[in-house]
């Protein structure tokens, strides 16, 4: 199976431009191109499960367009998408900011999904997709190193809960890289697809790893790949796998 996991920065672009005429000026302003760009990037990949981190759900940004349904219906996928924030956030009360979601786009081959949320940081979103003989968690993990430890341990707690093998995957923000995570997996029994330590961040000259896919050790990864694409301040990552058979 293949499973792309991408930050697409609600569609907004990169370059010079998206700090102009203030820094951050870009967030409020998404591109038909670049959505159009991103959709065609993935159709060409022919993944079977695509988690799309940072996604515009139809704000007054995006032209009141559904991203995630944008694209799903554009490969042919099912889609499951929520909010970020917990069902107590304020967030949910500013306009583009409650629009801003998770999502896991599906062949129809899989299905089955539960949304879970941390009890610390403002991102609290899991989505748990559940596959015949896989779960697949989509995180995206705080800014702040206090709250991802906090955000680790529950996401620890909810990995030891599955009967089933179990993939990782998302934005961690993990600014020390690996090391921020050595004693999760660990105690998840996990271990990362990018054996090579490729750096995902910033997507011109990628120095940090802050994408991840982590694997069970009953999951084979035959491939993995992170592709020169700058259509988002993150890299994609690509990993291909199979489950061994005991």
């Amino acid at each position: 199976m293949r499973l792309v996991v991408y930050n697409i920065r609600y569609a907004t672009g990169t370059g010079p431009g998206f700090n102009l005429p203030l820094p951050g000026a870009g967030y409020l302003r998404s591109s038909r191109r670049v959505l159009a760009g991103l959709t065609e990037f993935l159709r060409n990949q022919d993944a079977d499960i695509i988690g799309l981190i940072e996604v515009d759900t139809g704000s007054i940004r995006s032209g009141m367009v559904n991203q995630a349904e944008f694209i799903a219906g554009s490969l042919g996928h099912f889609s499951t998408y929520e909010c970020k924030y917990g069902a107590a956030s304020m967030n949910h009360f500013l306009p583009i900011v409650r629009k801003q979601a998770n999502a896991f786009l599906a062949a129809p081959r899989v299905h089955g999904e539960r949304f879970h949320y941390f009890d610390s940081g403002i991102k609290r979103l899991i989505i748990e997709l559940e596959l015949e003989e896989v779960c697949v968690f989509l995180v995206h993990l705080s800014i702040k190193y206090r709250h991802r430890q906090s955000q680790l341990r529950y996401l620890h707690e909810l990995v030891e809960k599955s009967s089933k093998p179990v993939i990782v995957a998302g934005d961690f923000n993990t600014f020390w890289g690996t090391h921020e995570l050595y004693l999760f997996m660990r105690a998840s029994r996990l271990r990362s697809a990018n054996m090579d330590g490729l750096p995902t961040y910033p997507s011109r000259a990628p120095r940090s790893e802050l994408d991840f896919v982590l694997v069970s050790e009953q999951i084979e990864v035959t491939d993995f790949r992170v592709p020169d694409i700058q259509l988002s301040d993150h890299r994609p990552i690509i990993c291909d796998f199979n489950l061994r058979r005991s």
